[in-house]
């Protein structure tokens, strides 16, 4: 990046400088030209005796050095500012593929141990169950923890499926009169049962909205997922459910560090994530919020987060009412 940067500087004052020499000369020429012609007009005409004829040839010969050099200039102009537009093109270009690549670096590296997380503790829970006789409530505690991972999984291959789909448009997006409020409801209690007590519902209104059922599932549980994993164990994620004007606004509050204001737009562009996958503490793909956003905006909705108080961040999807 630091050598491109270098080398892309250098050869773009190479090109201006070549402008400016080339402006330089053709200016020069048009001097010497001028010269020429004005000397061959003080020897062809007498300016004693003929003044108003010496006159005359002398401004033609002045507004022909004048309208050289604004083709001069304008030419040079047009030329240079084709340069400096291509050069930022180039240069904006290839700083977004260099992010473009670490941003997807970050989400191999999320990706693989999003994956391999789950998966291994599927594995451990079920080599238990092999190789000791446990009672009935430890295998069901067990079974349990299995379904909740596989739960994960199934999220996390949804996303990157649904992603793709989205993508390519071959996914082809079902408009139909459904309950905001029961699909909400259900979400919560998946969640629920996968995380005890850390859920807290507060007004859940009757709402009807139209569109997917299972685009607007699957956005709803993104936002679950990522209040419950960013608020600390022993604090609350706050959810309601209210109508404003005419749509349903889905509030989602969780208690976890908060998001700076410089972050807030950036969170929803694909697989955006702050910091480097090997040293974040919290894991995840870059991809749920940024489905989130699309679904939202599909249905014709917006989603927008902002502080909780004291801590944390609040986001509010609101959807048209049917």
């Amino acid at each position: 990046m630091r050598l491109f940067t270098t080398v892309h500087i250098l050869l773009f004052l190479y090109v201006i400088s070549a402008i400016l020499f080339w402006g330089f000369s053709l200016d020069k020429h048009s001097q010497t030209i001028y010269e020429l012609e004005y000397a061959t007009l003080i020897s062809e005409v007498d300016s004693a005796n003929n003044p108003a004829h010496f006159e005359a040839r002398k401004t033609a010969i002045e507004e022909k050095r004048i309208s050289r050099t604004k083709q001069y200039k304008g030419e040079g102009s047009t030329f240079l500012l084709i340069i400096v537009i291509g050069a930022l093109v180039v240069y904006s270009s290839f700083r977004r593929s260099v992010r473009l690549s670490k941003q997807q670096n970050n989400f191999m590296l999320s990706v693989t141990h999003e994956l391999k997380s789950p998966i291994a503790g599927m594995k451990l829970n079920l080599q238990t169950l092999e190789r000791h006789n446990l009672d009935e409530e430890k295998k069901d505690m067990l079974v349990a923890r299995c379904i909740n991972e596989a739960n994960r999984l199934n999220d996390l291959c949804s996303n990157m499926l649904l992603a793709s789909q989205m993508e390519g448009r071959q996914y082809k997006p079902t408009k139909e009169k459904l309950s905001f409020t029961e699909l909400l409801e259900d979400s919560l209690k998946d969640y629920s049962n996968r995380y005890a007590d850390r859920i807290v519902a507060g007004d859940l209104e009757e709402l009807n909205v139209t569109g997917d059922k299972v685009l607007l599932s699957l956005a709803i549980n993104n936002l679950l997922e990522n209040a419950i994993k960013y608020t600390p164990v022993d604090k609350p994620v706050t959810i309601a459910l209210i109508q404003k004007h005419n749509t349903a606004c889905l509030q989602i509050a969780d208690n976890g560090p908060g998001i700076p204001d410089d972050e807030k737009d950036k969170i929803f562009k694909k697989f955006y994530r702050v910091g480097n996958e090997e040293t974040r503490k919290t894991k995840g793909t870059g991809l749920g919020l940024y489905l989130t956003a699309k679904i939202v905006k599909q249905h014709k909705g917006k989603i927008h987060v902002k502080d909780n108080v004291p801590n944390g961040a609040t986001f509010e999807v609101c959807l048209p009412l049917s």
